[in-house]
């Protein structure tokens, strides 16, 4: 009587990675980290490339500009854009992170009026010096902040020059405060909630935190985790992020140029002589460069199709 062979396990076939390129405004829930949404929306879409522009903390929800493909060539240029925020401070403690998922390490029983937040706002718009959290993801020494806080090291962190738009009082009970800010590149939140608190004297952290805009990306754009495979407007163009840059056609044979790294000369009475630009042709995006005295000498370039 012959024995049964054992079976071999079929492995389930999985779904092929696909070369995707766009992007995905991510509206990130509480709780998930940046690095894990991304994964997310990678997986979700069977894309071989993908990264955020910007981390978001895993307590705040909100936009995440997340690049597919040939648009991770561009996350500069979102990372560098303007960004705005609704936030609730609550008031009355202070954390070592800044919001509330630290430790509280200083308490007082005072509790500032709205006449007391709103009459502080202005020495936080503009051109300020500001002093990153502790728990950051600043790099000391090749460390990042947040890993020598965590092991019970004292980081001194430098101030830095942020600039901050306009930050508005939008609602005020007494222990918490939610406002709203626009501000730019390397702004922390956590930062301006602490900074206030002790300017009014009475502490404060984050309560809650949401990011509204990211460059050119706003709630109206942004999708769920489990939406972005199902919407077809989910995925933007790659050019999308270069919004705020003058654009040339070019040829095919300049095109081609470009494609290999090399520079073109621009003609035409309205054809740029300076500055960053980036260039189509057929309508297709092929490079983003400088122009030098009428030369596009590209710096990016895309492949996007013929």
């Amino acid at each position: 009587m012959s024995e049964d062979k054992p079976q071999r396990r079929q492995q389930s076939d999985r779904p092929k990675k696909r070369d995707i390129n766009g992007w995905i405004v991510l509206d990130k829930g509480v709780g998930m980290t940046s690095t894990h949404a991304v994964a997310a929306v990678k997986r979700a879409l069977c894309a071989k490339k993908a990264g955020h522009a910007g981390t978001l903390d895993p307590l705040a929800s909100g936009i995440l500009p997340i690049a597919l493909g040939e648009a991770t060539k561009t996350v500069p240029f979102i990372m560098d854009g303007r960004k705005s925020y609704v936030f609730t401070v609550a008031w009355g403690a202070e954390t070592n992170t800044d919001d509330s998922e630290g430790e509280i390490v200083e308490r007082t029983d005072k509790l500032p009026e709205a006449s007391d937040v709103e009459a502080l706002l202005p020495r936080f718009i503009g051109s300020i010096q500001q002093v990153p959290p502790r728990f950051s993801a600043i790099k000391i020494q090749g460390e990042r902040a947040y890993d020598l806080a965590r092991d019970g090291e004292v980081v001194e962190l430098q101030a830095r020059t942020v600039e901050i738009d306009r930050l508005a009082l939008i609602h005020h009970d007494g222990n918490r405060s939610i406002l709203e800010a626009d501000c730019g590149k390397g702004t922390y939140v956590r930062a301006i909630a602490r900074d206030l608190g002790r300017a009014i004297g009475c502490l404060g952290h984050i309560a809650a935190l949401r990011r509204t805009r990211v460059g050119p990306f706003t709630e109206e754009d942004a999708f769920l985790v489990d939406e972005v495979a199902t919407e077809p407007a989910a995925l933007r163009p790659v050019e999308t992020a270069l919004s705020d840059l003058p654009s040339v056609a070019v040829s095919r044979d300049m095109a081609a140029r470009l494609m290999r790294g090399q520079s073109i000369i621009l003609r035409g009475r309205d054809a740029p002589i300076s500055g960053k630009i980036y260039a189509t042709c057929n309508g297709i995006l092929v490079a983003v460069g400088d122009v030098e005295q009428g030369e596009l000498v590209p710096h990016r370039v895309f492949n996007l199709g013929a």
